[in-house]
This record gives C-alpha cells, sequence and structure tokens, in this order.
C-alpha cells in the first residue's frame, strides 16, 4: 500500500474547493431573500466584512482538502473513480452539512424549506467537488 500523493491531493483539494466557493455564491441567489429574512428575524445581519469573506474561501478550500483526502483514503478499499468520489461525498455531507441541518431544524433558527434547499445544495456541492477533486488526484 502506497502514501497519499501529497501535491495531488493539495491541487486536487484546491480545484474541489474552489468549485465549491463558486458552487456556494451560484446557489445563494436561490435562497438569498429566505435567508437574510431569517437572519434579521434572529437580529443577525448578513453583512460580510472583508475578513470574512476570506474565512469563506478558506473554508471552501478546507472543504476541498478534505473531501479529496477522504476520497485518496478510500480509493485502495472501493476503487479509483466517480463512484468512490461520490460515496465520500455524500459520506461528508452526511457526517457533516446533514447534521448541522437537523441540529438546525432542531433549535427553530431557521424555516424548514430553506434547510431543505440547503441539504439540496450541500449534497450536489459536496459530491461534484469530490468528483471533481478525484478527477485530478493521482497515486503515481
Amino acid at each position: 500500500m502506497s502514501g497519499i500523493n501529497v501535491g495531488r491531493w493539495i491541487a486536487g483539494g484546491v480545484v474541489a474547493g474552489v468549485f465549491v466557493w463558486l458552487f456556494e455564491g451560484v446557489a445563494s441567489v436561490l435562497y438569498m431573500e429566505e435567508m437574510t429574512e431569517a437572519m434579521k428575524a434572529h437580529n443577525l445581519s448578513m453583512d460580510m466584512s472583508p475578513a470574512m469573506w476570506a474565512l469563506t474561501i478558506l473554508v471552501s478550500l478546507l472543504m476541498g482538502l478534505v473531501a479529496v483526502f477522504f476520497y485518496a483514503a478510500a480509493r485502495p478499499r472501493f476503487g479509483a473513480g466517480p463512484k468512490t468520489a461520490a460515496l465520500v461525498g455524500v459520506a461528508l455531507w452526511a457526517g457533516g452539512t446533514l447534521i448541522s441541518l437537523i441540529g438546525y431544524q432542531m433549535v427553530g433558527l431557521y424555516p424548514s424549506n430553506l434547510l431543505v434547499m440547503w441539504g439540496i445544495v450541500g449534497l450536489v456541492e459536496v459530491v461534484f467537488a469530490t468528483i471533481i477533486g478525484a478527477w485530478i488526484y493521482r497515486e503515481d
């Protein structure tokens, strides 16, 4: 068994992270108005400082790196390719996004339809990001 190809992991992870950031930005058009209303209901603002924008980029890159890392770890067991990448993406979504959305539902922070939209967007986003990162990742 060989180790993870660090250069390809980082390259795939960065590309996957950029995809996450761009997809999230485009998808936010679907729910921005409702999210703004929900935030106002809790006296919270949607205003973003430059530091917050930088944080969104950092979190997206971290998501991409984690996705490709777990793909590289799963590859020897499940085989290389989009099927394994999709499986990893679904597992990451279930272990992160879905659990967070359930927590938001439990405390009533956001309306259910907004949480469902975030869940669908998040699932598509992480699965495609992992597939894109896996396409770049190679062990040789």
